[in-house]
């Protein structure tokens, strides 16, 4: 299956082995550009500059950023990031908006599950309430590629909430709880400029469904970017039904190379 007509596919696999963000981080750090992805891979496995425990763990996180990564194009910005030294407090919303692209599972339980708690006051999230959530999801669209035993979906439904805990959504070790969440400032503009990169309009993108993966409501969103517009950080205009954006780069990648420059 290509990674193009992945993006229904539920995998129990990357969710079970977690979000790796430390991983993922060192492995871009040291990502060649120039070579292939497998020639980078081959290099994570033979080289462990990720400082993995094991052999197996390893293996576990080549497969793992083999499935979730396109490093040489929809993901190189997180490339450039990491080998520039952003630091990992921005580095990390923006791993999760980009591991969203392509992982169903990830993305439908952080927008269409997590965010609705959120929304409706909930103040603990529990297991049991995500299992039953787990056994929606072809209503949702999502594609499993074998069906689960019940252990599955308790590991999956564990591992949802402790990748939500380690984006800083939730908190917690046995009680998963909502955290304070916010989203750094320079990580929000850069989200602006990958959304923009896709031709949303102004209007579409305030409203984006994507804010709610970091757990911000439209009208967060609009508060942001007043305060940023007051700062001369970006220029905001509101008229009616009418809306103007401009922002400090012409596209994602330009902004991240200002972020690191």
């Amino acid at each position: 299956m290509s990674s193009a007509s992945r993006s229904s596919v539920v995998s129990s696999f990357t969710i079970i082995k977690g979000a790796m963000i430390e991983e993922t981080y060192a492995a871009f750090a040291a990502w060649d550009l120039e070579a292939s992805k497998r020639e980078n891979l081959d290099r994570v496995r033979s080289d462990n500059f990720i400082g993995a425990q094991s052999a197996s763990w390893l293996r576990d996180v080549a497969k793992v950023l083999n499935r979730r990564f396109d490093p040489a194009s929809r993901d190189k910005n997180l490339v450039l990031l990491a080998k520039s030294g952003c630091s990992l407090t921005e580095w990390k919303p923006i791993l999760l908006w980009h591991m969203t692209r392509d992982e169903f599972l990830l993305r439908d339980f952080l927008q269409n599950y997590l965010f609705d708690a959120y929304e409706q006051g909930a103040y603990r999230v529990r297991p049991e309430d995500v299992e039953r959530y787990l056994s929606e999801l072809s209503q949702r669209g999502g594609e499993t590629e074998h069906a689960w035993s019940e252990e599955t979906t308790r590991r999956v439904a564990a591992g949802l909430l402790k990748i939500a805990v380690d984006f800083g959504l939730l908190r917690g070790s046995i009680v998963k709880e909502f955290a304070s969440y916010h989203l750094p400032e320079r990580s929000f503009i850069y989200l602006l400029h990958a959304m923009r990169d896709h031709d949303t309009s102004p209007a579409e993108l305030v409203a984006s469904p994507d804010w709610s993966l970091f757990l911000m409501r439209p009208a967060d969103v609009e508060f942001e970017l007043l305060r940023l517009h007051q700062f001369r950080k970006l220029d905001y205009q509101v008229a009616g039904s009418l809306v103007q954006l401009s922002l400090p780069c012409t596209n994602s990648t330009e902004y991240a190379e200002k972020m690191v420059a």
